[in-house]
């Protein structure tokens, strides 16, 4: 009778990996200038709130390198003071969505009967909803501001968390090393927090580099419609919204933040997909014998 065998995993550490990866090698320097411009942000409240009114909605030149918005505001220092909103949105709701999806997608998964009912059935009355539409009525019942914005982008974010954690534990409660444990007497936290949990932790990356992009692209259009950060405080949504009114005169004041915000959202991806080769070359497959 044939039977199925483990081909060997790959040896390679999964940096070195990704480290000849094209993506990853695209990606991580975008990442790495989206969190030096984060960091720079103490440094450019002064310049972003400089006005030259001498050129109002000048384009770019040595002066003012990506040009002026209509109050004579550096472009570039707000864009460069703007990328703090959007590493809050990627760390702080994927982060929130992250620990609070993968806790109930655990206790579904593996608890299963009444408890596996209605987490799953909140989830899915959330995710029936478009995630912006579900995030405008969050923001709409919060009042705008980047701190109510947060917090929809993280409510509507979780759903998809506790489904991706639900579907992998149902298929892992039933491995043998789970029921021995149970059998030892392995309390049912411990199950999943030692035996459940690191075998998640692979899909949970790779999950969450893919919902970092939606969760800024969420906080952009939120910040374009004015419910997320309200000026001062710049980010990369609301001035592609201000540039819109002064295309004609001024095309750079919307094409570069619309830029930033493309640049990190692919980057994000390249990200994920590098990562989703890097960690599949470590699991072991399952090939019929020769």
């Amino acid at each position: 009778m044939a039977t199925e065998t483990l081909a060997p995993a790959s040896r390679r550490p999964i940096f070195d990996l990704l480290r000849r990866d094209r993506r990853a090698q695209l990606a991580l320097p975008l990442l790495v200038l989206l969190a030096l411009a984060a960091a720079a942000r103490p440094l450019m409240s002064q310049r972003m709130r400089t006005t030259d009114t001498d050129q109002l909605l000048a384009g770019p030149s040595a002066q003012h390198l990506l040009g002026t918005d209509e109050l004579g505001r550096d472009v570039l220092a707000r864009i460069i003071s703007g990328a703090l909103v959007t590493v809050e949105v990627a760390t702080i709701t994927v982060g929130v969505a992250l620990i609070v999806g993968t806790a109930l997608g655990l206790l579904a998964g593996y608890r299963g009967g009444w408890l596996d009912a209605v987490i799953m059935r909140i989830s899915d009355g959330l995710l029936a909803f478009p995630l912006l539409v579900l995030a405008l009525t969050v923001v709409a019942a919060l009042g705008p501001g980047l701190r109510n914005a947060l917090i929809a982008i993280a409510v509507v974010t979780t759903p998809r968390f506790a489904r991706v954690v639900r579907g992998d534990v149902l298929s892992l409660r039933t491995r043998e090393w789970v029921s021995a444990a149970h059998i030892v007497g392995v309390s049912q936290v411990a199950i999943m927090r030692r035996h459940l949990l690191p075998h998640l932790a692979g899909t949970l990356l790779v999950f969450a580099a893919l919902q970092v992009s939606t969760a800024i692209m969420a906080e952009a259009a939120l910040s374009f419609l004015g419910l997320s950060v309200q000026p001062p405080q710049p980010s990369w949504g609301a001035m592609v919204a201000s540039g819109t009114d002064h295309l004609s005169a001024s095309w750079s004041l919307s094409v570069f933040p619309g830029l930033a915000i493309l640049f990190t959202v692919a980057a994000f991806n390249l990200l994920a997909d590098a990562l989703r080769d890097a960690l599949d070359a470590h699991r072991p497959q399952l090939t019929p014998p020769r």
